[in-house]
């Protein structure tokens, strides 16, 4: 390992009971608050996507659009928000999916990028996949191609791989 790598588990603070009492958040705060912990960061959701000629990076909001867009700018290809519904102007294409308690809704933008574009999907945190994989429904549903998804943070106990079974998927913080 080179002697210039920094453990970026130090960079997340745990608070525990937020937003509610049993709930242990991972706050990337103070990642974002250190430059050389934020580019460190940034590089590894890089690392195993380089090659793979990606066209765009994607991102759910708020947080993931924090990493989607540095990582987008980092390798030189355009980025695609992906909103809560009601959110974007103009035209849109949605999916909704089952949340643990009810049901939400994504949009984008219908003329986001040409059909076939080889597209990454970056987030700050994976815990149990149903954001994410419906992310991914939604890039493929207005002609993306998933060449891959990388976090931050996966909270592996909770299993979100599994729902993510069918893309490549690349973690750089894992709590098990």
């Amino acid at each position: 390992m080179d002697k210039h790598v920094i453990d970026l588990k130090q960079y997340i603070r745990e608070i525990p009971d937020w937003p509610k009492k049993g709930i242990l958040f991972r706050d990337i705060t103070p990642l974002l608050n250190n430059p050389s912990a934020f580019s460190m960061a940034l590089d590894a959701l890089c690392t195993d996507f380089k090659k793979l000629s990606v066209d765009y990076v994607a991102a759910v909001e708020a947080r993931g659009f924090i990493f989607g867009a540095a990582v987008a700018e980092k390798l030189g290809v355009g980025f695609v928000p992906i909103r809560k519904k009601g959110k974007l102007p103009g035209k849109t294409e949605s999916i909704t999916y089952d949340l643990e308690y009810g049901v939400d809704t994504l949009e984008v933008h219908q003329d986001a990028f040409a059909s076939g574009s080889r597209v990454l999907m970056i987030d700050d945190l994976l815990a149990t996949g149903g954001t994410m994989a419906a992310a991914c429904r939604l890039v493929e549903k207005i002609g993306g191609s998933v060449v891959g998804i990388s976090f931050v943070i996966e909270l592996a106990e909770l299993g979100g791989r599994e729902k993510l079974a069918d893309y490549m998927v690349s973690s750089i913080i894992s709590y098990d």
